[in-house]
């Protein structure tokens, strides 16, 4: 097996308009209530039946649960940088609300890429993604920032 392919992608292996296709992920009612008790604890993430009197009309997973979603699609089947998914901003928005029984998948493109000037071992990666469920409503929108490292920089720590 390449390396490429054993380790994902570099700096170097990228251009703008590349895309990429998670799997699926089915949202279930009891995720939802459980990541809302945890860390989102209203109404319209805890309780379906007082969910209905809210302004989601009904029980809606929290954004911060999508994002967790999005991110755990992009990493184990979406973007496959070779040293990870590496954080340096991002934008974040959700048009609609995840409910259960919604089928999400991600999808991602590249925007941009700007190689550091004083850094020449790594450079920013922007990537838009969209979490959509499989009739194709944009549950959440993203487009980050990301650090994606040069294929020779692995030879020189960092």
């Amino acid at each position: 097996m390449a390396d490429t392919e054993a380790r994902g992608l570099y700096l170097d292996d990228l251009h703008v308009g590349d895309s990429y296709r998670t799997a699926d992920y089915v949202v279930s009612e009891p995720a939802i209530l459980a990541f809302g008790a945890q860390f989102d604890p209203q109404v319209f993430h805890l309780d379906a039946e007082a969910a209905t009197g809210t302004f989601f009309g009904g029980l809606a997973a929290s954004g911060w649960h999508t994002a967790a979603i999005t991110m755990n699609l992009l990493v184990t089947s979406g973007l496959p940088f070779a040293d990870g998914l590496i954080g340096a901003g991002a934008e974040l928005s959700w048009p609609t609300a995840t409910r259960p029984g919604d089928v999400l998948h991600a999808e991602a493109a590249i925007t941009q890429i700007t190689p550091s000037r004083s850094r020449p071992d790594r450079g920013i990666v922007t990537v838009e993604s969209r979490t959509l469920t499989a009739d194709g409503e944009e549950r959440q929108r993203l487009v980050a920032c990301m650090v994606v490292f040069r294929r020779d920089a692995t030879l020189t720590p960092r």
